[in-house]
């Protein structure tokens, strides 16, 4: 009876999970191995074409290095300042007979830090565009009110920063959710911590390096790995803004394969693309799970 109680919750979500998540996955690496154009009832078996055609694709090689860079610099600072407002909101008040508590109106920074991961990746998308835009951008408008005009440019109109304005966009949607994820993990740590480092003179910076990073590196852990898929995706942020940008200054590997497929008719070859970022986001996630690994730090 319990068996079958257990299998009557289990079996219908394991069937839908493998219906839409895992046979697409599986029909990607088939269709990878033909040159199926999406359309056509009709196609050829290439097998390894497609991959070899990877290693001669410039604009893929000009995707992928933009994906490099937001692999550096999304989980980098999005972490860094994460760890700064959430540490600000912990614990960075001063210290009084209450003892060691975050800055006043902590409650509030939360809700402003969190805000956007309330709206759409498509509102945040339109909204960031129409910042950026030359003449009726807010950006430019402010740079223009303080007397700075040489600097009102067309910032995703310009190859130098088209790439840049995306990975400032992708920063300011993600870096919320985690200020409150790592204060949620610093509520965890005793307060004596943070009292006998301040009688002991460490200062804000080696307090959060010394006694907060330690006890809290289980999840930085996990925003790492996180941040570091946003990463090598990125598709609905770039779509949404830049489209590629002028001269494919701010493509990445998710936009080259739905302009391939949905563009070009290259399903075969798309497909061939999202076996490879599978491999490169499996290999990038255990690889930064590795290198990060260190051993638990234990409160008594």
């Amino acid at each position: 009876m319990r068996r079958l109680f257990i299998a009557t919750f289990l079996v219908p979500p394991l069937l839908l999970y493998g219906i839409f998540v895992v046979s697409p996955y599986t029909q990607a690496f088939q269709i990878s191995t033909t040159n199926w154009t999406g359309l056509s009832p009709t196609f050829e078996f290439v097998g390894l074409a497609n991959f070899q055609r990877l290693l001669d694709d410039g604009y893929l090689w000009n995707a992928l290095r933009h994906n490099g860079l937001l692999l550096l610099f999304l989980p980098l600072v999005t972490i860094l300042l994460g760890l700064f407002f959430a540490s600000m909101i912990s614990v960075g008040g001063r210290a009084d007979r209450v003892g060691v508590h975050g800055v006043r109106g902590a409650g509030f920074y939360r809700v402003v830090y969190f805000f956007p991961q309330v709206l759409s990746v498509a509102i945040i998308g339109v909204l960031w565009k129409e910042m950026y835009a030359p003449h009726t951008g807010m950006i430019n408008g402010l740079l223009r009110a303080v007397g700075l005009d040489r600097l009102a440019v067309a910032w995703l109109g310009d190859p130098r920063f088209s790439f840049w304005c995306v990975l400032a966009v992708l920063i300011w949607m993600n870096v919320g959710f985690y200020v409150v994820l790592f204060s949620a993990a610093m509520q965890s740590i005793p307060r004596d911590l943070y009292e006998a480092a301040l009688l002991d003179g460490a200062g804000r910076l080696v307090t959060l390096v010394r006694v907060t990073v330690p006890l809290v590196w289980d999840t930085i852990q996990v925003a790492w790995v996180y941040l570091a898929i946003i990463a090598i995706d990125g598709f609905a942020v770039v779509q949404i803004i830049t489209d590629g940008g002028p001269s494919a200054s701010s493509d990445v590997v998710g936009l080259r394969l739905y302009k391939t497929a949905f563009g070009d008719g290259q399903f075969g070859y798309a497909s061939a693309i999202g076996v490879a970022m599978f491999f490169l986001t499996l290999t990038v996630a255990v690889m930064f799970l590795r290198v990060t690994r260190r051993d638990r730090v234990e409160l008594q």
